[in-house]
C-alpha cells in the first residue's frame, strides 16, 4: 500500500466497481475511484464511542492529494481529542446561509421599523449584501468578508456605513437566533468611513425667491394647489417630506395650533404651528370625506411624491442645488438665526438624539455675534475709549 500521489490516483484504471487506494502514511487517509470515473478523497476512521464514519475530504482535480492528506491528519486530530469531523461537517450543512438570515431578519425583525426603513434595508441586502455572500453560511463570515464589502462601497461613504450597520444588527440577530456563537459579530470594531454631511440652507434672499415662485405658480394654475400647500408646510414646520404628504386633518389640532402626528420617523410626536402655518392650513379646501391634507389625484390617497414638481419649481427659482429635505434644514437655521437654542430646535424637528441637532450649533452663535456687534459699535461711538 504506497503513499497516494497525484500519478498513481490519475494512472489507477477504472473498473466496474468502486476502487478504493489507501494511503500509507497517514492511516484511513484513501481516495475512491467510481464505475463513472470519479475521484474522491475520504477519510475512514472511529469516533470515541465506536461509531465509524467515512466524510468525503474533496475531489480530485478541485484539490491536490497532498492538501487532501492535510485535511485528513488534521481530522485525525480532532478525533484523537473527542471530535467527529464528520459530524461537524454534516451539521455545517444545516446551518443558515446569509440569504436564509436576511429572509428571516425582513419577516421576523424588519416589521417592526418604518416601512420606508424596511424598504431600504431590502435594498441593501439585494443590491450589496447577498451579490457578496449570500450564499456564505452565517457562520462562516469573517472579518476580512465584511471589511472587503464595506471598501468596496467606500465611494458611497453614507451608504457603505448603512450597509455595515444593517449586517452588524443582522448578525447580532444570528447569535440570538444560534446561528453563531455569542460574542462573535466580526462587524465589530470595523471603523465607519466620516460621511460629509450635507449642509445646505436657504438664505432670506432664496427663501423669499421662493415664496415667489409659488405665488406666481397658484396664480397660474400651473401646479396642484396641494403641491404648493405641501412645499409651504415642509417651510413653515421643518417636518419630514412623509410627515407632511401623509397628514390627515384628524392630525390637525386648530385650537391648539399643532399637528399631533400618529405615526412620525420617531413615532408619535408633537409639531407646533406658527402663524403663517395655522394660517395655511386653515385656507386649505378640504375635499368632503377625504382624511388627508394634502390631497393627492385618487379619492382617499395622498399625494405619492413631490420630486418633479419640486424640480419644476427649484429650477425656476435658481435653487437647483436645494433637495427638498433642505427646507427642513432651512427652518432649523432660521430658529438659530432667531436665538433658540439646539435643544428647542431638535424638540421642534422631533430629534432623538442631540447630536443630530448639533450640526446647527454654529448658528446658534450668530445672534450673539450680532448682538455684541452692536454693543461694539456703541461703545466705540464714544472716541476717547483707550486701553490704560
Amino acid at each position: 500500500m504506497p503513499k497516494l500521489t497525484r500519478r498513481i490516483v490519475e494512472s489507477t484504471p477504472v473498473q466496474d466497481k468502486d476502487v478504493v487506494l489507501w494511503d500509507s502514511e497517514v492511516k484511513g487517509f484513501c481516495c475512491k475511484i467510481t464505475p463513472a470515473g470519479k475521484r474522491v478523497y475520504l477519510l475512514y476512521y472511529r469516533t470515541h464511542d465506536g461509531r465509524q464514519r467515512k466524510p468525503k475530504i474533496g475531489d480530485h482535480g478541485a484539490m491536490t492529494c497532498e492538501e487532501a492528506r492535510i485535511v485528513a491528519q488534521r481530522w485525525l486530530s480532532d478525533v484523537s481529542q473527542g471530535g467527529d469531523p464528520s459530524a461537524q461537517k454534516s451539521l455545517i450543512k444545516t446551518l443558515p446561509t446569509v440569504k436564509e438570515l436576511a429572509q428571516r431578519y425582513m419577516s421576523e425583525y424588519a416589521p417592526r421599523k418604518k416601512a420606508s426603513s424596511c424598504k431600504e434595508d431590502q435594498s441593501l441586502w439585494d443590491q450589496y449584501i447577498l451579490p457578496a455572500f449570500g450564499e456564505l453560511k452565517v457562520s462562516s463570515v469573517k472579518r476580512e468578508d465584511i471589511m472587503r464589502l464595506h471598501h468596496s462601497v467606500q465611494h458611497l461613504s453614507t451608504t457603505a456605513n448603512r450597509v455595515l450597520s444593517l449586517l452588524s444588527k443582522a448578525l447580532n440577530l444570528a447569535e440570538l437566533w444560534g446561528y453563531r456563537p455569542d460574542a462573535s459579530n466580526p462587524c465589530r470594531h470595523v471603523q465607519k468611513y466620516a460621511e460629509n454631511k450635507r449642509e445646505r440652507f436657504l438664505s432670506q434672499e432664496e427663501i423669499a425667491r421662493l415664496m415667489s415662485v409659488l405665488e406666481q405658480e397658484e396664480k397660474e394654475g400651473k401646479e396642484l394647489p396641494p403641491v404648493l400647500c405641501a412645499i409651504r408646510l415642509l417651510l413653515l414646520t421643518g417636518c419630514r417630506l412623509n410627515e407632511i404628504l401623509s397628514l390627515s386633518w384628524q392630525e390637525v389640532d386648530f385650537d391648539k395650533s399643532c399637528l399631533f402626528l400618529l405615526d412620525s420617523k420617531r413615532g408619535k410626536r408633537t409639531v407646533y404651528l406658527s402663524p403663517p402655518a395655522l394660517e395655511l392650513l386653515q385656507n386649505i379646501p378640504r375635499e368632503k370625506d377625504h382624511p388627508y391634507v394634502i390631497a393627492g389625484k385618487n379619492r382617499q390617497a395622498h399625494l405619492i411624491n413631490l420630486q418633479k414638481p419640486w424640480g419644476r419649481i427649484r429650477k425656476k427659482a435658481s435653487l437647483d442645488d436645494v433637495r427638498i429635505h433642505d427646507l427642513r434644514h432651512t427652518f432649523a437655521s432660521v430658529a438659530a438665526a432667531n436665538g433658540l437654542s439646539l435643544p428647542i430646535i431638535g424638540a421642534l424637528l422631533g430629534h432623538s438624539q442631540t447630536q443630530t441637532t448639533a450640526r446647527y450649533a454654529h448658528l446658534v452663535g450668530q445672534p450673539l455675534l450680532e448682538a455684541v456687534g452692536k454693543v461694539g459699535e456703541s461703545i466705540h461711538v464714544n472716541k476717547e475709549i483707550r486701553c490704560p
